[in-house]
């Protein structure tokens, strides 16, 4: 029996170009949009944020609503029991009891600019608060899309493990024919095994590498374990990177991060101004109602009606508060505002460095897969047009065991690299178009 590997190694060569991806588990896959969009609607640092975002909304409201006026009402009732002294300054035993109940109405009229200057520091806040959670939601997208591709790449090396254990299963059994044929030493015979035994252990360890990458994505997804989950390839597409400059350019105005950062600053600045206020007066209108009911034992009293209709009286006023000395609390306020203001100014900095620093390195990277694509390319082809060479040889008896498995090795390796490489430059340029859209 004589197998033909040359058509065996182009067989392996197309199936590796299109997909080496085995067959789906049971139930729906997830593409990748899927991905994203569930892990943007369930992340619990997205829902963090978003809840963080309801509280700035909470505190634009209250800032406003510091200019209402504030209302109460009140009510006693007292009693006196034993001695106590009298109106003649002296001392007698007398149980009393009194009963009050009234209103009172503050109403800020000037309060040194700082509701006004408070809002649109809560207002500026919120802003960076909104940006910020939107910052949260494109790093998660970014870390669905690694995992995504990372799973695809290692079901894809698992594919390249099996074919080549298939190789290996192949050649086993057409030496054990020749051995029994005479045509072989047995020495050829224990290589393939060994062989085959190292690729089996290959197919396992890309196994276990392709469930934990699968696994890590159900958990960056927030995935329940119970939950049959599984991926969509991606559609072949040829995707051009787009450039460092323009990349950079469109994020300095779109990205999140960048323009929370800021945004903070203006909130740090404004806050400042908020600070000041506690340098100009204040001013207030005040007004209140009230009636009150006495009795004292031993003395005739009035009735309650008639005591709670007479003692009624009300009250207006104006009060003005003028800051003189507040023990410093009000130039603390502002030094403290002014720190945060330039820790504001250093956060904006040390984002934007980081941000070039992410975006230039992927796009370096992505050149570089690039490269190394087309050159594991080449490398697959010459390693292929080797092999298929070293297979005639072998067969003709002009070759060795060793000399056929490292040819085989050196193929095997050109398709893992250059898959390796393909996916590389998926992922990176996908992170650079995210960036430039985003």
């Amino acid at each position: 029996m004589k197998l033909n590997f040359r058509n065996l190694s182009v067989a392996l060569a197309s199936f590796l170009m299109f997909d080496c991806s085995p067959l789906l588990h049971a139930g729906e896959a997830w593409s990748l949009d899927s991905c994203i969009s569930y892990a943007l609607t369930h992340n619990v640092e997205v829902r963090q944020r978003i809840n963080a975002t309801r509280q700035g909304e909470l505190a634009v409201r209250e800032a406003k609503d510091r200019v209402l006026p504030n209302l109460s009402g009140y009510g006693s009732q007292n009693f006196s029991f034993g001695r106590g002294l009298t109106a003649d300054n002296t001392y007698a035993n007398r149980n009393t009891r009194s009963f009050s109940v009234g209103a009172q109405l503050s109403l800020p009229l000037f309060q040194g600019l700082r509701v006004v200057r408070s809002v649109r520091y809560s207002e500026t806040s919120l802003k960076a608060l909104v940006e910020r959670t939107e910052a949260v939601k494109d790093d998660v997208a970014v870390n669905v899309m690694a995992a995504f591709l990372q799973a695809l790449y290692a079901r894809e090396n698992l594919g390249v493990a099996r074919l080549s254990l298939g190789v290996s299963k192949d050649e086993l059994e057409r030496r054990e024919i020749l051995l029994e044929a005479g045509k072989i030493p047995e020495l050829d015979l224990f290589e393939a095994r060994a062989q085959v035994s190292r690729d089996e252990l290959t197919v396992v360890n890309a196994q276990n590498d392709s469930v934990m990458a699968l696994l890590d994505l159900a958990n960056l997804l927030d995935l329940d374990s119970d939950v049959d989950f599984d991926i969509l390839p991606l559609a072949e597409e040829n995707l051009a990177i787009p450039s460092l400059t323009e990349v950079w350019t469109n994020m300095q105005i779109n990205n999140h991060a960048l323009k929370a950062a800021a945004v903070q600053r203006q909130a740090a600045g404004e806050y400042e101004d908020v600070a000041k206020t506690g340098y100009i007066p204040t001013l207030s209108f005040n007004a209140g109602l009230g009636t009150n009911y006495y009795k004292t034992s031993g003395f005739i009293n009035e009735g309650f009606a008639a005591q709670m209709r007479h003692n009624f009286s009300k009250s207006l006023g104006f009060s003005l508060n003028v800051p003189i000395f507040d023990g410093f609390s009000t130039r603390n306020s502002i030094a403290r505002a002014r720190l945060d203001k330039l820790n504001a100014e250093l956060d904006l900095e040390n984002v934007r460095q980081q941000l070039y620093k992410t975006v230039s390195t992927a796009h370096a990277q992505a050149l570089a897969a690039l490269s190394k694509e087309k050159a594991a390319s080449s490398a697959v082809e010459n390693t292929k047009a080797a092999f298929d060479a070293m297979t005639v040889k072998y067969d003709n008896g002009r070759a060795n065991a060793t000399e056929y498995e490292k040819s085989k090795t050196d193929y095997i390796n050109a398709l893992a690299e250059r898959l390796q490489a393909r996916y590389e430059r998926q992922l990176r340029i996908r992170i650079l178009r995210h960036y430039n859209n985003n």
